[in-house]
């Protein structure tokens, strides 16, 4: 991590021996699913994705899918800023549902 970058304090994995997020095959499904719950795995993709990190399980991806992801979306300048933009518009509409002040319309 580069500077100012403190999430990682904070990650599911701290602690974990760092061979086991940098596997291969059926391996990886225990590494990411360690990721499931972490509080910081949306800025551990997005380093990922901003260093183009190609080895290892990193937010919930392996470097294949981190890969895919970027191919499909190669005018990405700040995944951090993409990544961070779509949690606060998810977290917003799960409020918004949750204080009952929209609702969907039965069809």
């Amino acid at each position: 991590m580069g500077t100012g970058e403190q999430w990682g304090d904070a990650a599911a994995c701290r602690g974990i021996d760092a061979d086991e997020l940098f596997v291969q095959g059926a391996a990886q499904s225990r590494a990411k699913a360690l990721c499931t719950a972490c509080r910081v795995r949306t800025e551990c993709l997005a380093y990922a994705l901003d260093h183009r990190i190609e080895y290892g399980v990193w937010g919930g991806m392996t470097e294949r899918e981190r890969r895919g992801l970027l191919r499909r979306r190669p005018t990405v300048s700040s995944w951090r800023r993409l990544l961070d933009a779509a949690r606060a518009e998810h977290e917003s509409q799960r409020r918004l549902g949750e204080d009952g002040e929209w609702s969907v319309a039965a069809g």
